[in-house]
């Protein structure tokens, strides 16, 4: 049976139904967040929105008040889904490194020869607004990253314009998702502050019936809970609001914010604060780059990098380079066997670097002495016979 690309992912996802939903290794802390939102929200109506129905009975306000509470808190909920259960913006491995890639780099080995191999540079250029800016190749997902992408070592995945893996929601923020993300959590902002605002409310309409504070919070301890739980929710939602408000403004992500922040370094992603913010609430979101669904296909077997093709000339050229090095050092043992003067001389020199000269070289250094030897025998010979030639014709004369 064929499989789905979700059967076979190599990141460290967790997905539902199917592959239809998407979440991140730590998915199980959404339940964490789910309460946090759901079970205040309950408290609230139960025992603060419901004693407010007959207060503004004219107008029936005190159902619209229990109505946007119940309405706001399903948009939050709903922004969270958005935000954990979909695809950040994960960028596709490679199956094989990028062959265009590859160089030629020259390494020392032990034998102090440079060899060259095939390797993927670390780092290459590419323009972004005009500026030259280096992105960095990752060994993990075999890929050049885009700029502002980063390998996120929770989800085990490349993710386009990464600012931060948020356990609280139990995925990366990336560029498909941080749109949602912000509204999600200023959307958490205004319903504490919501929340907060009407406890506060009906503490004041108790205090007016029993006449001091403290019996309106005697009275209804259900909102001093909340009160209290909403103003200390207020300085992390609320902070982390206000953070990504300036991180938008000047187009930073958390990641370059706390990686960068000393570096001084000119953003050329920057483009004026209302381009910024156009560009994150305005812009199409780019569909997913990954179909989770889809049926993998067999790819062929492709030989390992360096190929075969490029192994074979690179093979040819060490043997080439090897039997040149050895071509040379046969050279320097025939000049030196050149340079003695009988033959003797020869043969001693030849056993005194029996163990230094390898066995190809002796070889070839005393097929060179039987060749002199030979080369002696007919030299000798063609004298003997020179001179006899000579001596019947001078007794001929």
């Amino acid at each position: 049976m064929a499989k789905r690309v979700y059967d076979v992912w190599k990141g460290n996802n967790v997905f539902l139904f199917g592959g239809r939903l998407f979440f991140g290794p730590d998915a199980r802390s959404l339940l964490v967040t789910l309460c946090l939102i759901i079970v205040p929200v309950v408290i609230f109506c139960i025992f603060v929105a419901r004693h407010l129905f007959h207060e503004f009975s004219p107008l029936y306000a005190g159902y619209a008040i229990f109505v946007v509470a119940v309405v706001f808190t399903i948009h939050v909920l709903v922004l969270l889904f958005l935000t954990s259960a979909r695809d950040p913006g994960i960028v596709p491995r490679n199956p094989h490194p990028p062959e265009e890639e590859l160089r030629y780099d020259t390494s020392v080995d032990v034998g102090g020869r440079q060899t060259p191999s095939l390797q993927i540079p670390r780092t290459k250029e590419v323009m972004v607004n005009g500026f030259s800016v280096k992105v960095k190749y990752c060994d993990t997902c075999m890929l050049y990253r885009p700029p502002r992408c980063s390998h996120c070592s929770i989800c085990n995945n490349c993710v386009e314009r990464f600012d931060h893996h948020c356990p609280w929601v139990g995925q990366c923020i990336g560029l498909r998702n941080y749109r949602f993300f912000f509204c999600f959590v200023s959307s958490a902002t205004l319903l504490c502050i919501y929340v907060f605002a009407i406890s506060a409310f009906y503490i004041k309409i108790l205090m007016d019936d029993h006449g001091t504070v403290w019996r309106a919070m005697r009275e209804s301890p259900a909102s001093v809970f909340l009160m209290a739980y909403c103003f200390i929710s207020l300085w992390f939602v609320g902070g982390l609001t206000g953070f990504h408000l300036y991180l938008i403004g000047t187009n930073q992500t958390t990641y370059e914010n706390f990686r960068y922040r000393t570096d001084n370094r000119f953003n050329v992603h920057n483009r004026g604060c209302l381009s910024n913010f156009f560009e994150v609430f305005c812009t199409k979101v780019k569909p997913s780059k990954n179909n989770f669904r889809a049926f993998v296909q067999e790819e062929s077997q492709r030989p390992q990098v360096p190929s075969t093709r490029d192994a074979e000339p690179d093979e040819a050229c060490e043997d080439r380079r090897v039997k040149v090095e050895d071509d040379l050092d046969i050279g320097g043992d025939l000049l030196k066997i050149s340079q003695r003067h009988t033959l003797g001389d020869i043969e001693a020199d030849i056993r005194s670097r029996g163990s230094d000269v390898p066995h190809h070289h002796s070889s070839d250094a005393e097929s060179v002495l039987v060749s002199d030897r030979r080369v002696g025998v007919h030299s000798d010979r063609n004298s003997n016979w020179a001179r006899s030639r000579n001596w019947e014709i001078a007794n001929q004369g």
